[in-house]
């Protein structure tokens, strides 16, 4: 974009704003967290655009398990898709815009999603609404709007990140050539993450600055890696029906059987609203807040839920969770790892397809269900 713009004020008169460089990369990176649409959802996606929620600035990433940061990204955000998004921000006048900041990025990301655990995204989000005196809660809920559970909101970040559904854009105030081929060839080969660049060009003038976003880099390929759906609401049928087409019949009936057992037993349970993939949640509700267990997704898995069993009695307890992950590992061709009990797992449902696989998954449940059912009736629990 060469030029200026030019604004026709209300009394007829014209004025040339001209471009100028910004005066520090701080002053561009505090726009940005201030004012998170400057990153332009709406050219990323323009039928569903992006809208974005601030986790934190300078994201600490560590390279190993249990590790200290050994980098920071500039901004982490997270958006209605809680699909991890990280911001890297220089001006044009740094040379290592051109090259070095590409492996930077790829230092970032390759690392954040295997040592990036979702409790620390859920931590630096708290933090930084109450720094800002706000309130995490409601701030989560005007992002989401009220059809959004926020553990599920959690728990699709975290499937995220674990599958590698993460996104990196690069921001500057001029986008030199060599960035906009690296991030178009990035993003043809990269998959599922994506990889974009975004110019916000400073224009000033008699008192007056504007702000012009102009997102690089978009490619077909990106395009198919967006959200393209509405919201849409799951239920059993559409839930049953999706794993069917895209599994067969044998994944389809483990899963019937898991829901009437459900039903059964008492589990609560609830649908999500995913454009791209159908999610049951099922849940003990001890009365206070909803006990997670797992959830069955229509990309053919279930994601057993020990990072939000935390916060529930008897499974705020290491030793009740790892029990639960001892029960769980006598399932052939399932060997979840002791930390586990921190963390969100995922596995096949076509573990379950024999009899006595599946008899030993729904017993490890039922012991669950008993075991917070017992907490919440406890003198000290709720009646």
């Amino acid at each position: 974009m060469n030029g200026g713009i030019f604004l026709i004020q209300d009394n007829g008169q014209l004025i040339e704003m001209k471009q100028q460089a910004y005066d520090s990369e701080d002053i561009l990176q505090e726009l940005i967290a201030k004012y998170p649409n400057l990153m332009a959802g709406d050219q990323i996606n323009s039928t569903y655009p992006r809208r974005w929620l601030l986790m934190t600035r300078e994201a600490s990433i560590s390279s190993e398990e249990g590790g200290s940061g050994r980098w920071s990204v500039d901004h982490l955000f997270l958006d209605q898709d809680a699909i991890p998004t990280l911001i890297e921000v220089k001006r044009s006048s740094d040379t290592r815009i051109r090259r070095e900041v590409v492996g930077q990025m790829m230092d970032y990301a390759a690392n954040a999603v295997v040592y990036w655990p979702i409790e620390t995204f859920q931590n630096q989000f708290e933090l930084n609404c109450k720094n800002e005196g706000r309130d995490p809660a409601q701030v989560l809920a005007e992002h989401l709007g009220e059809d959004y559970y926020p553990e599920q909101f959690w728990s699709l970040a975290n499937d995220n990140l674990k599958l590698g559904r993460i996104r990196m854009i690069f921001i500057a105030d001029i986008i030199p050539p060599e960035l906009k081929r690296i991030v178009e060839f990035m993003n043809v080969q990269m998959n599922p993450a994506e990889v974009l660049a975004i110019e916000i060009r400073q224009f000033v003038n008699e008192g007056l600055k504007t702000l012009v976003p102009r997102v690089i880099g978009l490619t077909a390929n990106t395009e198919n890696k967006s959200p393209t759906g509405g919201s849409r609401k799951w239920d059993e049928q559409s839930l049953c029906d999706e794993l069917n087409k895209k599994y067969g019949s044998e994944v389809t009936s483990v899963v019937k059987k898991i829901i009437t057992w459900a039903k059964v037993k008492g589990f609560k349970s609830k649908y999500g609203k995913g454009r791209k993939f159908g999610s049951l949640y099922h849940y003990h509700d001890n009365g206070s807040g909803n006990g997670n267990a797992y959830i069955i997704w229509t990309d053919g898995t279930i994601t057993l839920q020990f990072d939000l069993m935390r916060s529930t009695p008897p499974f705020d307890s290491e030793s009740k969770r790892f029990e639960l992950i001892l029960r769980l590992n006598k399932i052939k061709g399932l060997s979840l790892p002791e930390e586990s009990i921190n963390k969100g797992q995922g596995f096949p449902i076509e573990l379950l397809t024999k009899k006595e696989e599946l008899d030993k998954f729904l017993d490890a449940f039922e012991w669950f269900y008993y075991e917070a059912e017992s907490e919440s009736k406890s003198p000290s629990g709720i009646d």
